[in-house]
């Protein structure tokens, strides 16, 4: 588990370092212009939802560890590719490639950690990659931040060489794991992933209500962070460039700092009642922005609020962490972990795709309804997430429970043995 959550770490770091400055790199420093960057960054995203219908397949055919390790091979290729790339179609065919491979990762990471864990270390060992990934992007954007200069190409070419071989590091620690099979699946992987399909999966009512559930919650959440929400600070707001950078850095330290201290509160609580209380947070946080754009406040107020709007999204994503991708793993059959991980991470993807494509025109011209849209998305986190608690079963929806109602086997003296211990007292 250690030599996973450490891979875990090295991606999102790898991830941190060069993502945020794709746009800047394609479009002024090869000069292949706006237009062409934001072709790179939609490619990126696309090749995710080329790739993941397929990844979970195989995951469960042939084992989340050969995945993953050709995954971060895809991945390094692109990166390589991309510091070296000088024009449209060479840039445009490593963006595919290293968003191809970025995204295979997460469901085979997430099926390694399945494996590697019970019900009951679940919720922390999903914690911890949340954790992890978090303090990599964040880590990885710090540095590469202070390595990049527009004037000189070469540092971006070191700054995709570095992450390049980041994924190699990520692959070769992925090796030295030996995975323990999955409880209760017999045969060999391939054996196993064979009794599944996308048809099982959508025939299971618990797992698409939850698939719905997850397409809302990043919608109405990540997919507005660098879009909607961002141009309805600068435009509704005034908020400076400069702020969001703060607000996005608040968003970080309330996940760093909150998260095990939110775990030791959510552990032992029902999961659909943490996210349907995250919902209900998040409405909390869209009313402060909507204060910030619309309360005809100080500027000073405005930025504070719109700060602490970044901040509560973070706090509910960190009581989120502990609860959505363990309760993936804990309703998938346990020969079709890949396919609920691949599926889950293929709503997300979709949400994240959909969502600057909805949020960023509403939240640059239609600041009030853009509010009032996103407070009733995060309401109506709280309403599917109390409905899917009623088709869970009392340990899917609150694992602490299994660990209670362990029998615990004790050996009873036979008839002459107590004979005996009475004598000896």
């Amino acid at each position: 588990m250690r030599r996973i959550q450490a891979g875990n770490a090295l991606s999102a770091f790898g991830l941190g370092f060069t993502v945020p400055y794709l746009y800047v790199y394609v479009a002024q420093v090869r000069d292949l212009g706006a237009g062409t960057a934001g072709v790179v960054l939609a490619v990126f995203a696309m090749a995710a939802l080329v790739v993941l219908p397929f990844t979970g397949r195989v995951i469960d055919r042939r084992g989340p560890l050969p995945v993953l390790v050709g995954a971060a091979v895809l991945a390094s290729a692109g990166a390589a590719g991309m510091g070296l790339a000088g024009s449209v179609p060479a840039v445009v065919a490593s963006a595919a490639v290293l968003g191809a491979g970025t995204a295979v990762m997460q469901p085979a990471l997430a099926t390694m950690i399945v494996w590697s864990s019970e019900a009951t270390t679940r919720t922390r060992a999903f914690a911890t990659q949340f954790f992890l990934q978090n303090l990599g992007l964040g880590i990885g954007g710090l540095i590469g931040g202070h390595i990049v200069d527009e004037s000189r190409p070469g540092s971006f070419t070191l700054l995709f060489t570095i992450e390049s071989v980041m994924f190699l590091v990520l692959a070769a620690v992925a090796l030295t794991v030996r995975l323990p099979a999955p409880s209760g699946v017999h045969g060999t992987p391939a054996e196993a992933g064979a009794k599944g399909g996308m048809r099982a999966l959508l025939g299971h009512r618990a797992m698409v209500q939850l698939l719905v559930l997850g397409f809302v919650l990043f919608f109405a959440c990540y997919g507005q962070f660098e879009s909607g929400l961002a141009a309805y600070g600068t435009e509704a707001a005034g908020i400076e460039p400069s702020t969001l950078g703060t607000a996005l850095a608040a968003n970080t330290a309330v996940i760093v700092a909150a998260q095990f201290l939110v775990l030791r509160f959510v552990e032992r609580r029902s999961r659909t009642r943490v996210i349907a209380a995250v919902g209900l947070i998040w409405a909390v946080a869209w009313i402060a922005a909507g204060y910030a754009g619309l309360g005809h406040g100080s500027q000073a107020m405005a930025t504070a609020a719109f700060i602490s709007t970044y901040a509560l999204f973070g706090l509910g994503e960190a009581m989120l962490s502990p609860t959505v991708a363990p309760l993936v793993a804990d309703l998938a059959p346990e020969s079709m972990v890949g396919q609920y991980n691949s599926a889950f991470a293929l709503v997300k993807q979709l949400a994240l795709a959909v969502g600057p494509a909805v949020g960023g025109p509403m939240g640059a011209a239609l600041h009030g309804p853009y509010i009032i849209t996103f407070v009733l998305f995060s309401l109506a986190v709280t309403v599917l997430a109390l409905r899917l608690g009623k088709r869970l079963t009392p340990v899917q929806d609150r694992p602490s429970l299994a660990a209670r109602t362990r029998v615990v086997t004790v050996h009873m003296p036979q008839p002459a043995d107590a004979e005996t211990v009475a004598a000896a007292r």
